[in-house]
């Protein structure tokens, strides 16, 4: 007699973007009513491979079968009427309806044509309470509730369906520790019941406390499928995560002096919640790289620091308070500017630029008081010196009236970078510098960064990628849970040994 097929197959699975191969012939196996956990680096195709599971994207080639029998996932809608739910990290709950209106967002209870309010209530409230949260009322706005209320919310709505296998991308990323065991009740629930759960984690206790079997990507291939999620030491999945075929190509690193001026001083800066008690300095032409796993706080300190983000605490740029008493950034992002900081945010096109202005735009856009004269524009000057800056930069193609969203990523990118070299910046605080940029043209932004470091400007450097913050930055600070864990020379660590700390939360 044959054994039963697992829920879920996937083989071969492939997608290719723009030139990226995103996934290159990995493999799933997942089996009725186990928590089978996904891990992999930032990087490395697990995004890419669940929106193929819920629907979002086609793969190239590779089959997908669900009860041993194949299935074609044409979308989000055949997903989900094949028992296939996704809740993202990012929920995508809308906060202006109840929460019965979310459960049953898109396949509303209804009746010629009105819907069936209170048909809806009863059922949320059935769904509620087996997920053990009775006192979370159907007809509560979304937005009042707390994110661990959220998080229960998108699960009775994929329970709403005839859901065999719910997909789980970073459940515990907001919850406080008490709220983690109560969803890991609800997944040891909901997989009694036969439910299987693809469980995305970068946090290894977790892992070994609610998973039972684990999938290894790396680099869009499959390292590794179905160990054993409690007794597989670390250094095996460390090991199996940090294979690559990605080159980065650094720049060489100056000799830093043994005593230079200070750029940056934070002391006891404070984000409620999300950053504590983080203290740190930055020399004149010194990169610090922020090691850390997404939601560590990493992209939080960038903010506070650049005043973006209310925080407690103190910043000092060369001497000079960005706050007064225990309020750090008091002066806000405009006072930053004008002290001589910089920032490249993680997401260029929604935060960095306007993509239907030209280059140089783009390029003089926080400078613009330096071309003006009674409230006129010098557009000769701003032109020249937008001009020079694409030349120094080698952006390409190198016309600065060129609309920036005709440019490559990596271009773009070097825009950005340009935009702060208008004037006299003393710190650039870097947001994933190299995300969605090829290979080629990382290299090009890393020589470029170097390049401002040994001019004498302090750089601050948040990446996804440790090799990345290991070969760019002059110091490390590793970031867990909103705290500095460990502080090392880049030269003195090695990409094994942050992913230890960053995943177990302890310096080796």
């Amino acid at each position: 007699m044959s054994a039963e097929p697992p829920l879920l197959l996937m083989r071969g699975i492939v997608k290719q973007f723009p030139g990226v191969r995103a996934l290159d012939g990995v493999d799933l196996e997942v089996r009725r009513g186990e928590v089978h956990c996904l891990l992999g680096q930032n990087g490395a195709g697990k995004s890419t491979l669940i929106k193929i599971l819920s629907g979002a994207h086609q793969p190239d080639e590779g089959v997908i079968a669900l009860g041993g029998e194949e299935v074609r996932l044409t979308g989000p809608t055949a997903a989900i009427r094949l028992g296939i739910s996704t809740i993202y990290q990012e929920l995508d709950l809308v906060d202006g309806l109840s929460v019965a209106e979310n459960v049953f967002l898109g396949h509303e209870r209804a009746r010629l044509g009105f819907v069936r309010q209170g048909e809806a209530n009863r059922a949320t409230r059935d769904l509620l309470t087996r997920l053990g949260h009775p006192e979370i009322r159907p007809s509560t706005e979304v937005g009042r509730l707390s994110p661990a209320a959220k998080q229960v919310v998108s699960m009775a709505r994929a329970l709403s369906h005839d859901t065999r296998l719910i997909i789980m991308d970073e459940p515990s990323a907001a919850l406080a520790h008490d709220e983690v065991a109560n969803l890991f009740r609800i997944v040891r629930e909901l997989t009694s019941r036969g439910v299987a759960v693809v469980y995305i984690s970068h946090r290894l206790e977790e892992i070994r406390e609610i998973g039972d079997r684990v999938t290894v990507l790396k680099d869009g291939r499959t390292a590794a499928v179905g160990l054993p999620a409690k007794s597989t030491p670390t250094s095996e999945i460390v090991s199996l995560m940090t294979g690559r075929t990605v080159e980065y190509v650094f720049p060489p690193r100056r000799p830093r002096p043994a005593t230079g001026s200070e750029v940056l001083r934070v002391t006891g800066l404070t984000v409620p919640g999300v950053v504590e008690d983080v203290s740190f300095t930055i020399g004149a032409g010194e990169i610090v790289g922020l090691a850390g796993l997404v939601g560590s706080g990493r992209s939080e300190i960038i903010e506070a620091v650049y005043g973006a983000r209310r925080a407690s605490g103190e910043v000092v740029l060369e001497g000079r308070p960005m706050g007064r008493g225990r309020t750090a950034g008091r002066g806000g992002t405009a006072a930053a500017v004008r002290l001589g900081m910089g920032l490249a945010p993680e997401e260029r096109k929604a935060q960095a630029l306007l993509l239907d202005q030209s280059v140089a735009h783009n390029i003089t856009l926080a400078g613009l008081g330096r071309y003006s004269r009674f409230g006129w524009l010098d557009r000769r000057r701003e032109s020249a010196e937008a001009r020079e800056l694409v030349e120094t930069l080698d952006i390409r193609p190198g016309d600065p009236d060129r609309p920036i969203k005709t440019l490559s990523g990596g271009n773009q990118q070097k825009a950005v970078l340009a935009r702060w070299l208008v004037g006299e910046r003393r710190l650039l605080l870097l947001d994933e510098p190299t995300r969605g940029v090829d290979v080629g043209a990382r290299a090009e932004l890393y020589a470029v960064i170097r390049r401002l470091a040994d001019e004498g400007i302090g750089v601050l450097l948040v990446s996804s990628e440790v090799p990345e913050v290991l070969g760019l930055a002059d110091r490390v600070l590793v970031v867990r849970e909103g705290r500095i864990i460990h502080r090392a020379d880049a030269q003195d660590l090695d990409e094994h040994r942050v992913l230890d700390m960053i995943m177990e939360g302890s310096a080796l």
